[in-house]
């Protein structure tokens, strides 16, 4: 029997490559990946070309939306920052080339089984994994909020494709080129009290989640973090990329970010421990 709720391994067509302020943006047919995908998943993609082929290790890309399209079926996208030589290749990939995919892979966020207040914490190009949640929300009749941050207004991504997702939007830069001047560390806590939210979802660096974390505990809600680690293989199998955590019997373990993760509560995660990529 077929499951056709695990991952795939397909070599997917590259359909479209657009440049989104210092990012680029790609939209892959995928068959298979799409029809399974449930926000906070990601896909493992190999980097570099067949023939000769490199040995450079599997990157992890956040899925930041599936879309239908007519002679393609459901198609995948995705954000890269080229920051390396593994994502210079992705960025520099072209309409029609081919991309050897396997997703979608780790945990998703968890939903809320009732309406409630939502606030979403996006910091740079991981906020766009919170735009497909943020659609799930209000098909809940979840009250969302979206706050996003980013050092400049080239990094900030999403801030207008967040206004069809969510009630209301803030934005901080880091330079104050766009929205408030500031960090989302300083304009959580005023945001967590005007909203009154019960759930906080968060992604980014490191020091942001673990600061989403603190104030979503000193508020009294519950949050939900989607931490990026650097994982060697994606699947779980190269116990690569460790999780320092608490488990729910209060004892403190080392858990896979990919397959226990890479979404996780924020109060289960030992951030004094945890470095960032």
């Amino acid at each position: 029997m077929t499951d056709d709720r695990g991952p795939v391994h397909v070599t997917g067509r590259v359909l479209t490559v657009k440049k989104v302020g210092a990012y680029r943006h790609l939209t892959v047919a995928a068959p298979g990946i799409a029809e399974r995908f449930r926000p906070g998943t990601f896909v493992a993609v190999t980097v570099g070309d067949l023939t000769p082929r490199t040995h450079l290790a599997r990157r992890s890309l956040w899925i930041t939306g599936v879309r239908p399209t007519g002679a393609h079926g459901a198609t995948v996208e995705m954000v890269v920052e080229a920051n390396g030589v593994g994502t210079q290749w992705l960025a520099g990939l072209a309409q029609d080339d081919h991309l050897e995919m396997t997703g979608p892979l780790g945990r998703p966020f968890a939903l809320p089984k009732e309406s409630v207040a939502c606030l979403l914490v996006g910091e740079g190009y991981s906020a766009g994994v919170l735009f497909p949640l943020a659609e799930r929300l209000r098909e809940r009749s979840c009250v969302v909020t979206m706050l996003l941050g980013a050092t400049d207004e080239p990094h900030l991504l999403g801030a207008l494709d967040a206004r069809r997702s969510a009630r209301s939007v803030s934005v901080v830069t880091g330079d104050g080129s766009v929205g408030r001047r500031g960090t989302l560390a300083e304009a959580l806590p005023e945001l967590l009290a005007s909203t009154g939210a019960d759930v906080v979802y968060g992604a980014g660096s490191i020091p942001t989640l673990h600061a989403v974390a603190a104030a979503a505990e000193h508020h009294g809600a519950w949050s939900q973090v989607a931490v990026q680690v650097a994982q060697p293989c994606g699947t779980g199998l190269c116990q690569g990329c460790p999780l320092p955590v608490v488990g729910e019997d209060g004892v403190g373990r080392v858990v896979r970010a990919c397959a226990e993760g890479p979404v996780i509560r924020g109060d289960r995660v030992r951030w004094t421990e945890l470095v960032s990529p």
